[in-house]
């Protein structure tokens, strides 16, 4: 198992930025490729964000590319989302997940966080 938990989520205006947090306790994080997907309401989850076990590779939504930075700290065994320029179609829960390789897909995620949300206001 691969517990994650998620933080840093709120509320903020439009242009502004958040930074997530996703940590585990496991000591196995480095073993792993790390994603981001968000759900809005009414929506269904979708990828956001990926990096590899070693951090060198990442990829990104069309629409979050350039905004948006996924990074993460093995030996803290946390990976971010740095969001600027946030938009009101950002504002949706935000999950964090564990793979045992380099996927954009949601169905090669083995381990899933509980979520935190986020809300950009107009």
């Amino acid at each position: 198992q691969v517990p994650l938990v998620e933080s840093g989520g709120g509320l903020v205006q439009a242009g502004g930025s958040l930074r997530l947090s996703c940590a585990t306790s496991g000591r196995t994080f480095s073993r792993y490729g790390m994603g981001w997907f968000r759900q809005a309401p009414g929506k269904e989850r979708e990828f956001v964000a990926a990096i590899t076990r070693s951090g060198s590779s990442t990829y990104y939504a069309d629409s979050v590319k350039d905004r948006f930075t996924i990074s993460r700290d093995n030996a803290k065994n946390t990976v971010y989302l740095q969001m600027n320029s946030l938009k009101p179609e950002d504002t949706a829960v935000y999950y964090c997940a564990a793979a045992n390789l380099f996927t954009v897909l949601e169905s090669g995620y083995d381990y899933w966080g509980q979520g935190t949300q986020v809300t950009v206001s107009s």
